[in-house]
């Protein structure tokens, strides 16, 4: 059994709410029990944590690395600015996918430019909350090449 992280970064802890027309009616919370159904069924286990500041995001990382085989990260907004998210990915070492719900490569011009595909296993991008379910299908596979 492998231990999946998932993490989600600044307002997602507002789907459902925010921007529907963009990121659809679907919660963080329904995505995590969905996910959590889907990892359990195929003998893992998930553990989800989403903080609004970068800081609390990279603890979890490092404090959650020995017990991690895969990281799933939306990691929103810090996509396009955060260098210090990046290193502590890079630093731990924990094969990764990058998720959003939006395609980013349709929106404004500086979504285009993340800091963190270049370090990714994989991006899904633009599939709503299947975004999320795509990555965790995507993470089952690579666990089973290992």
């Amino acid at each position: 059994m492998a231990t999946i992280l998932l993490l989600n970064g600044p307002n997602l802890n507002y789907l459902g709410h925010r921007e529907p027309t963009i990121y659809g009616q679907t919660t963080l919370a329904d995505i995590e029990q969905s996910l959590t159904l889907i990892a359990k069924e195929s003998g893992h286990q998930l553990n989800a944590f989403q903080s609004n500041h970068e800081g609390a995001l990279i603890d979890h990382i490092y404090q959650e690395a020995d017990q991690t085989d895969f990281i799933l990260i939306n990691p929103g907004g810090l996509t396009h600015t955060s260098i210090s998210l990046r290193d502590a990915l890079a630093g731990v070492d924990i094969p990764f996918v990058e998720i959003h719900l939006s395609n980013i490569y349709k929106r404004e011009a500086f979504r285009k430019t993340s800091y963190f595909s270049d370090l990714a296993v994989g991006i899904v991008s633009g599939f709503g909350p299947t975004s999320y379910q795509l990555a965790l299908q995507a993470a089952i596979t690579q666990l089973k090449k290992d």
